[in-house]
């Protein structure tokens, strides 16, 4: 067996090893996507239809058994009662913009691609410093689940990262007459 056929075979396995961690990430990633265009139809719907936002919001506090006097409850209809149809079609705009890059980075992480892993990455930290926020004004377990899942993708996405480059070096380095980096 000749040295690249090795180091193919080597690059291969060390590529298949991240393949499963990788294509959970992008499924998360596209089922946010999918989440956010969700949401943005069915405030659209809503919209068209008439609805009470402030009404609807407490309906669905009701549901959920959440004490609407909290100030989380209290900023979902306050925001509620904002709701207009300029606010709406912006709330669409980011919507569409959130799922593409969604799918694009679930994508390209399905595919395994270096540039969605960069993104994984820098998309990721860009949430930190609002979870943080969040976490320290209201300390709650569901911030505290969204910032320790956010902080585990980005921390896994990089050694990922960090194991391609390093492999990438390494490979450089065990080829004949290649210098090191």
């Amino acid at each position: 067996m000749s040295s690249g056929t090795t180091i193919r075979g080597q690059q291969t396995s060390r590529r298949h090893t991240h393949r499963a961690g990788l294509r959970t990430v992008a499924v998360l990633e596209a089922l946010k996507g999918c989440l956010a265009l969700v949401i943005a139809y069915a405030l659209v719907v809503m919209r068209r239809r008439d609805v009470d936002f402030g009404e609807a919001a407490e309906h669905i506090l009701f549901f959920f058994h959440i004490n609407p006097e909290r100030h989380w409850s209290q900023q979902v209809l306050h925001a509620a009662d904002k709701m207009s149809t300029p606010s709406l079609a912006m709330i669409w705009g980011i919507a569409i913009s959130y799922a593409i890059l969604r799918f694009l980075e679930g994508y390209g992480l399905w595919k395994q691609r270096a540039w969605a892993e960069w993104l994984a990455i820098v998309s990721g930290c860009l949430y930190l410093p609002v979870e943080l926020y969040k976490l320290i004004r209201h300390p709650n377990a569901f911030h505290w689940a969204i910032l320790g899942i956010n902080i585990l993708v980005v921390l896994y996405i990089a050694w990922v990262r960090w194991d391609e480059i390093a492999a990438a070096r390494r490979e450089q380095t065990s080829q004949p007459g290649a210098r090191p980096a």
